[in-house]
């Protein structure tokens, strides 16, 4: 299963990122899941890919946590491959690929189709792929 959703940080500064990504990549690793986390202080972009269950119950705790402000499901799908089977959570810090701060404080996420937001994600992996990482 891939399931991308988006939320608004709460209280986001080193310290916060730094014990969000500790837990994913702990509880990821445990439960078979990968995907890629793009955060910046106006938005938490996530991908996560693994057995159906196991991402949803993930997808669970994320909703329960503090630190995600009105979390928001985008893309829930079934898929064969993975984008991101070497990484239990790839971060892409500030200087992100995605849209700016202003284009997401106008309304980029709520305007952007499937493919537009599986295309953020494997222009990441390929980025990172071809040795170029954040």
């Amino acid at each position: 299963m891939q399931l991308i959703y988006h939320s608004e940080p709460f209280g986001y500064d080193e310290p916060t990122l730094s014990g969000i990504l500790l837990d994913a990549r702990r509880c990821n690793e445990r439960d078979g899941i990968t995907g890629a986390l793009v955060c910046r202080h106006d938005i938490y972009l996530q991908l996560l890919e693994g057995p159906a269950a196991k991402v949803e119950a993930t997808y669970e705790r994320i909703i329960r946590d503090d630190r995600h402000a009105a979390p928001e499901t985008l893309v829930s799908r079934h898929i064969a491959d993975r984008i991101f089977a070497d990484w239990a959570m790839l971060h892409d810090p500030a200087k992100s690929l995605i849209w700016s701060r202003e284009e997401v404080s106008d309304g980029a996420i709520a305007r952007a189709s499937e493919g537009d937001l599986l295309t953020v994600f494997e222009d990441l992996a390929a980025h990172v792929k071809h040795g170029s990482p954040q």
